[in-house]
């Protein structure tokens, strides 16, 4: 793994910063409807994504993941203006407003969703590990879910092909307590949901998920592995959000004490210590970052509203009528 010098904190704390201030300005045109539909947040998880993109070959590598999926392809090089359009429903947005917040993706960045439906997207990236090993390409895909989709059963089919298979993929579960709003002690009989791996042999084990630091030395043994031709890991990030599920989530299940005690271990407060702490930079230094991320939220604001939304046409375009298809019979 690369070395996490002084030049790695910084970019984590503006990284991490602009992830954290793009999602409050979602959040914010949300309640002025600008934003429709369902809205999934993921302030507080940052450190998953910054930990991870430290240890990734961002040339080759690939992830997938589910619908709280904004930042991530930010993170892998997606301009964020576009990430921002797509969710006004722009035609400038990542996939010309057709898909929305809760699917953002980019083959081109190496990002495939931005997946809907709860656990869809486990058994989509063994496909694509499948697919690097088969082409030799020497790519790993992670494949990130939450603890909820942890008990879809679609996960014990694809740990078992994984293993069996020896595919080239790192499985995440991103484990930030409640799921949609139930928490994990209430959805099985155990609560270490990384335990699930060792039932197939499969390298697991518990990270913790709001320490970049932490986060990036797992990843790069996972990845390594993967790399190596040994197969997949499966690795529990134990996390926290601080927002509800969605937009619409009251929150009856936890108190505001609880939230307060986890932002005490914030992943942004916890780099900007350790940026302070080793004289990385001033005070005043690090507010010409926050200004600089200021300023690109509102680039990325001005962009998406600005932007035209797509022509009717482009809905019928993108599906299809396959004249010769087999075992229909068109009438006039």
């Amino acid at each position: 793994m690369q070395k996490v010098t002084k030049e790695v904190y910084l970019k984590w704390y503006e990284d991490m910063l602009f992830w954290r201030k793009f999602e409050d300005k979602l959040a914010a045109v949300y309640i002025q409807q600008k934003v429709r539909g369902f809205l999934h947040l993921y302030n507080g998880q940052e450190a998953v994504l910054a930990g991870a993109l430290h240890a990734m070959d961002l040339s080759k590598d690939k992830m997938i993941t589910a619908y709280r999926n904004h930042v991530q392809p930010i993170g892998m090089g997606v301009d964020p203006r576009r990430v921002m359009a797509e969710l006004y429903g722009k035609a400038t947005g990542t996939s010309q407003g057709l898909g929305g917040s809760m699917h953002i993706f980019s083959k081109e960045k190496g990002f495939y969703g931005g997946h809907g439906i709860v656990g869809g997207q486990i058994p989509l990236g063994a496909g694509m590990a499948f697919g690097d090993k088969y082409h030799e390409t020497g790519a790993v895909t992670i494949c990130c879910f939450g603890d909820g989709a942890a008990r879809q059963g679609s996960l014990h089919e694809t740990f078992n092909m994984a293993m069996l298979w020896k595919l080239p993929v790192v499985f995440v579960c991103e484990n930030n307590g409640y799921a949609m709003g139930t928490s994990v002690e209430r959805t099985a009989n155990h609560s270490d949901i990384w335990k699930l791996g060792l039932g197939y042999q499969m390298p697991s084990g518990p990270v913790d998920g709001m320490n970049p630091v932490k986060v990036a030395e797992a990843f790069d043994e996972a990845i390594k592995r993967a790399r190596r031709g040994d197969g997949p890991t499966f690795l529990e990030l134990k996390t926290y959000r601080y927002r509800g599920h969605s937009m619409s989530d009251a929150q009856h299940y936890r108190t505001k004490d609880e939230v307060e005690e986890y932002k005490k271990i914030d992943p942004i407060t916890q780099v900007k210590e350790v940026v302070l702490e080793k004289n990385y930079a001033t005070e005043d230094e690090l507010k010409v970052i926050d200004k600089r991320v200021k300023s690109l939220v509102s680039e990325c604001e001005k962009f998406a509203e600005e932007s035209p939304y797509p022509e009717l046409s482009v809905m019928y375009d993108s599906v299809y009528e396959q004249d010769d298809y087999p075992f229909l019979q068109h009438k006039l």
